[in-house]
Formats: structure tokens, C-alpha cells, sequence
């Protein structure tokens, strides 16, 4: 029987079933593999049918390090908005398979429920359409000691629905012109907001779309939307750069991450956070909080198409 890996691969079995890894895959070394593995023959043998990388093992293990590193920063922030009643709210948009998802669970796997939200709104029901279209997000902003992150924002109708037809062309013009007022009211309310760009290449998100469709724990993260991403991939890229440029302030900027590489988007995103925002302790910290500008960098109006 082959055993199934949390990311949703397999590997062989110890008892001599070959699983459908068909490349090095780090994951063999989650605990659920090596609990499969109770003799040395075993493990030879899983050795031999996963044929790892070890140079790959080695980066996996200190990914695994650092990030544990920053999440304990994360933690020590979460703590600051609590005690100071401080609201923050974190913004992650980009095209579909971007590696947002992925990105807000290493933010929030280990800070305490309470004080936090994760924020990913389904399509607008009759009643809510009928609303002024912020309203539905402005019941989602963080309360006092609260730290909220929006799979998905506001910015749905800056890219995601006039490229797809779910909004009138006077619906797009109008967000574009209330979107810099609404965000100047939050600053001036106190709400410290951050807001990403997860940007990748057209290649990277057809090979995602590909791997979602072969693996049958992620069959459920594609959309009809998803279906047309390619399709329509120079026209989404229009829409996102008028979205960048025409929303993009000194009070509310954007930041872009180069998220072909999922794992240093993580990173470096939560080295962006940390960084950008103060924190008891943070004098303290073991991990390295500036973030690599190769990765992570500040939106300008001068440079095109990001991604």
C-alpha cells in the first residue's frame, strides 16, 4: 500500500509496493514516511523508490528552520496587536495559483484563533449585490486586537470581474475612483493595512493548473474561472496594471512577490510584514526580518508588466 503525504503524493511502501512518486520529492521526509518505515530494509527500500535530492532535503530543512523562526515573530506581532488594541489588516491578491492560499496558511498556522482572521468571501449573494459594493468587506475589517487577512479583497472587481464579465463597466470606473478615498478613510482610522501582489509567469501558473488537475486533494481548488486564466492572461495582465497604478498610494502601496518559487514567497512575504510593522521584541529576533529585494519589491509606476 502506498502512503499518501499530506501535499497529496505518495510513497512506496516499505514492504515493497512502489508508490507514484515519479520524481525527488522532499516530502518523503514527513513523519508519516519515516513511521512507515520500521526496519532498515524498509528504509533502504524507501530510499531506493524515491531517490531523493539531497541537496533538495537540505533546502526543505532550512526552509523548515527559517520559517519556524519567522512564525515565532508572528506570534510575538500578534501579541503587540492584542495588547495594543491595534487593527491590521493583510491583503493577498494575484492571479489564480498564484500561492496566496499557501502563503496565509504559513502566516496563520500557528497564532492564536482568536485574534485573527482569515478572510476568503464567496460570490456576492442578491441582497449583498444590491449594496454599496464595500460594504460587504467593511464588515470583515479587523476589530481592536485583531489581525485579518483577505484571501481575496475589494480588488475582485479591479481584475477578477471585469475580466470576466461579473461587473458594468460603470461598476469598475466607479470602484477605481472610491477605492483611494476608502483606503485614506482606513489609514486615518488607524487600520494598518498591507497589500500583496503574488505575481507569476504564464508557464508557472499552467504548470500549477496542471498539477492541481493530476492530484485529486487539490482537484477542488479549480474554478471555470481557473479554466479561463490562460486564455485570458494578456487581458488580465491589463487590468492588473491599471489596478497597480491607478490604487497605488503613499498611505496604501503595493508590494509585489515574485511568487514562482512558493516557498521564498512565503518567506519573504512574512519578512515583509515583520518588517513593516513594529513589534515588541523585535530587537530580538533570530531570523533575518528585511526581505530579499530579488522577491519582494514596491510597486512603480514606471515598471511593466509584472508578471
Amino acid at each position: 500500500m502506498a502512503h499518501v503525504l499530506s501535499d497529496g503524493e505518495q510513497i512506496a511502501d516499505p514492504n515493497g509496493v512502489a508508490g507514484d512518486v515519479a520524481h525527488p520529492h522532499p516530502g518523503w521526509l514527513t513523519a508519516d514516511a519515516l513511521l512507515a518505515v520500521n526496519s532498515r530494509s524498509g528504509l533502504e527500500h524507501l530510499l531506493r523508490q524515491t531517490r531523493p535530492d539531497l541537496r533538495k532535503v537540505v533546502n526543505v530543512l532550512r526552509y523548515e528552520a527559517e520559517l519556524e523562526l519567522l512564525q515565532i515573530e508572528l506570534i510575538k506581532l500578534q501579541r503587540s496587536v492584542q495588547a495594543a488594541n491595534r487593527r491590521v489588516a493583510i491583503l493577498f491578491e494575484g492571479r489564480d495559483a498564484a500561492g496566496k492560499g499557501g502563503a496565509i496558511r504559513r502566516f496563520t498556522e500557528h497564532l492564536y484563533p482568536r485574534s485573527m482572521r482569515v478572510v476568503a468571501l464567496d460570490k456576492p449573494s442578491e441582497v449583498q449585490r444590491g449594496q454599496w459594493y464595500f460594504q460587504r468587506y467593511v464588515e470583515q475589517l479587523p476589530n481592536p486586537g485583531e489581525i485579518v487577512f483577505f484571501d481575496r479583497s475589494w480588488y475582485n472587481r479591479a481584475v477578477v470581474e471585469p475580466v470576466n464579465g461579473f461587473c458594468t463597466d460603470k461598476q469598475y470606473d466607479t470602484f477605481l475612483q472610491q477605492v483611494p478615498e476608502f483606503e485614506h478613510m482606513l489609514y486615518e482610522d488607524g487600520i494598518e493595512l498591507i497589500k500583496f501582489w503574488f505575481s507569476i509567469a504564464q508557464e508557472e501558473q499552467l504548470r500549477r493548473f496542471q498539477e492541481r488537475r493530476s492530484n485529486p486533494l487539490k482537484q477542488w481548488k479549480l474554478s471555470p474561472v481557473d479554466d479561463r486564466a490562460q486564455e485570458l492572461w494578456d487581458r488580465y495582465t491589463s487590468y492588473k496594471e491599471a489596478m497597480l497604478t491607478r490604487t497605488h498610494t503613499s498611505y496604501s502601496p503595493w508590494t509585489i512577490v515574485k511568487a514562482n518559487d512558493k516557498k521564498k514567497a512565503r518567506l519573504e512575504s512574512i519578512r515583509y510584514v515583520l518588517a513593516a510593522l513594529p513589534y515588541d521584541g523585535k530587537d530580538e529576533a533570530l531570523a533575518k526580518l528585511y526581505p530579499d529585494p530579488d522577491i519582494i519589491t514596491r510597486f512603480h509606476r514606471s515598471s511593466r508588466r509584472v508578471d
